[in-house]
């Protein structure tokens, strides 16, 4: 994202930098567990927190724990789950919520669409089936999963991404959890920035018009947001730039 002659200037200290991880932070690994966090961005992550006052958050699918251990031992406010897990404060005793679990049925027929190439991550309140390694199962994968869900009594949603299927109860989105976190200090009053790559991260971007925000996407082009970095690597500049700004370009 390169500012023009247009840009508006904006006080660092006046921000909430909210943030998707896989895919806008970090690059995309063949599995979750493979991604990796480099020293660089764990510094200009640790400068934006503390300079902004704490308003920088980890706007996630994976879960707080997973994101704990793979920002160790960086502590940030944490959205998990899409939504479903949250954590609005860095303090070592913050308490943090969780939806409800998916039902032990509906769990153990999606767990049993692991193998060949099919990674399952079981995150309780939802299930996410990786297929990066292989990529050709991707509409077979999503039949499936609308088979096993269309019998539900309770609302289930199926959301695409990249080379994932994750399926998870109706009623937490990223939109819900921006607005919660932009309802709590020290993220209340501020313009959020929030920064996302995948389908899963259009709710939040749409959710962004409440606060005057800015949303950017990464990789892909999204439709209504204010600008655009072409990979990771461009917002892992950009942001280990501001960190020693006093002011931010915004569109």
């Amino acid at each position: 994202m390169v500012p023009d002659a247009s840009s508006l200037l904006v006080r660092l200290g006046d921000v909430a930098i909210l943030l998707d991880v896989d895919g806008t932070l970090l690059d995309i690994a063949p599995t979750p567990q493979e991604v990796r966090m480099s020293a660089a961005l764990q510094s200009s992550l640790a400068r934006l927190h503390v300079r902004t006052g704490g308003a920088v958050a980890l706007v996630s699918g994976r879960t707080l724990a997973d994101l704990d251990r793979l920002f160790a031992p960086l502590r940030l406010p944490m959205i998990g789950g899409h939504g479903a897990e949250t954590r609005l404060s860095a303090d070592p005793d913050a308490p943090s919520t969780v939806a409800t679990a998916l039902s032990d049925e509906l769990r153990r027929r999606l767990l049993a669409l692991s193998g060949a190439g099919v990674v399952v991550e079981d995150k309780g309140y939802s299930i996410a089936l990786h297929y990066r390694m292989a990529p050709e199962k991707s509409e077979i994968l999503a039949s499936a999963v609308s088979a096993i869900i269309a019998g539900e009594t309770r609302p289930i949603e199926m959301l695409p991404g990249k080379a994932v299927i994750e399926i998870k109860s109706s009623g937490f989105t990223k939109g819900t959890a921006l607005r919660q976190l932009m309802g709590h200090p020290p993220f209340m009053g501020r313009r959020p920035i929030f920064i996302g790559d995948d389908v899963t991260d259009e709710a939040a971007f749409a959710a962004l018009r409440e606060f005057s925000g800015t949303g950017f996407s990464v990789g892909r082009r999204i439709p209504g947001v204010h600008g655009h970095f072409g990979a990771p690597s461009d917002v892992r500049r950009w942001l280990e730039q501001i960190s020693h700004a006093e002011e931010i370009a915004l569109p």
